[in-house]
């Protein structure tokens, strides 16, 4: 696999396999992973338990660990020509919608706006979109046991949250992959599939929809 994107950023739901496709893209490009570190957020699993309590903890917890990695982030060199991340920084915005209330959200924009300017972009943004039905299938083949306490209809408002922003998204070349009938872990023409997309030159935004691979 060959590219000369610099920076690809792999996004999607809960459950989509953003972090999977950003290992697979690491190893064929030999670049360097940058991943985002759930299991350091001290009150997730409490906010799996109580949203309404601690929504804001939480919230805010992610926006200063996501932004002191975006901070460190290595250029591209000689033995590692490309990052790959397995999430962009604005997509905080979309949890925080969702889940703060508006005096929580009013500080949370004060604080974002303070941060995103200061924030490199990728070249391109790969959003992986998916049903709910598949995410949550594959939620519940998944070992962390803060996941069990999701229910449907929160993965439900999160995709369509996803689907909202990505679809109004223009900060990026942009390309969206439907893979609610993809495996491309376990699959090999899958992934050939969407490694040949990825490796596309594009400017604005562009859907893949696979048929019959």
């Amino acid at each position: 696999m060959k590219t000369s994107h610099r920076y690809i950023a792999i996004e999607g739901v809960i459950g989509v396999g953003k972090t999977s496709l950003a290992r697979i893209l690491s190893e064929k490009l030999n670049g360097r992973l940058i991943l985002e570190n759930h299991d350091e957020n001290p009150f997730l699993a409490q906010f799996y338990k109580d949203p309404r309590h601690f929504a804001f903890q939480t919230q805010m917890f992610f926006l200063l660990s996501r932004f002191r990695q975006q901070q460190e982030l290595p250029e591209p060199d000689f033995f590692h020509s490309t990052l790959i991340s397995d999430y962009i920084f604005p997509k905080d915005r979309i949890f925080a919608y969702i889940n703060l209330s508006e005096n929580e959200l009013n500080l949370y924009e004060k604080v974002m706006a303070l941060m995103e300017m200061r924030v490199r972009k990728p070249d391109i943004v790969v959003y992986l979109q998916s049903s709910t039905e598949r995410l949550m299938r594959n939620i519940r083949t998944r070992s962390r046991p803060y996941e069990r306490e999701m229910s449907e209809e929160y993965i439900r408002t999160l995709n369509e949250g996803y689907n909202h922003y990505f679809f109004n998204y223009e900060e990026t070349p942009l390309l969206i992959v439907n893979t609610t009938q993809l495996d491309f872990v376990n699959n090999a023409d899958h992934l050939a599939a969407i490694t040949a997309e990825i490796e596309r030159e594009q400017l604005g935004t562009r859907y893949f929809n696979p048929v019959d691979i």
